[in-house]
């Protein structure tokens, strides 16, 4: 099975992940966004795992987007509800990758 587009999607929701995390911790209202905070990093891992489950082909893989796609969707829930860009930016990378792993989990 071909999961390339899912995988690079899973890495660029990595990415997003991690750079509104170092860009959230900078904000005064740090405390506001502890449950966002959170759920960047749970994201991040999530996809991460998903890229690895993935390449190597692995028998769960379909699980792991299922899964993938649900971690997502919170997290692109959490970013959303704040206005700065870069939560605005990985609230939609984080649907996109929803997208495409709720794709491949239904292939």
């Amino acid at each position: 099975m071909n999961y390339q587009s899912c995988i690079d999607a899973c890495s660029r929701c990595a990415q997003a992940c991690y750079e509104c995390f170092e860009a959230c911790v900078n904000e005064p209202d740090l405390n506001a966004r502890r449950s966002c905070v959170k759920g960047l990093v749970e994201c991040a891992k999530m996809c991460e795992m998903s890229v690895g489950i993935m390449s190597m082909n692995g028998q769960f893989a379909k699980e792991h987007c299922k899964m993938c796609a649900t971690i997502c969707d919170a997290c692109a829930k959490e970013c959303s509800m704040f206005k700065d860009e870069h939560c605005q930016k990985c609230a939609e990378v984080c649907r996109m990758c929803s997208d495409e792993c709720r794709t491949m989990a239904n292939m």
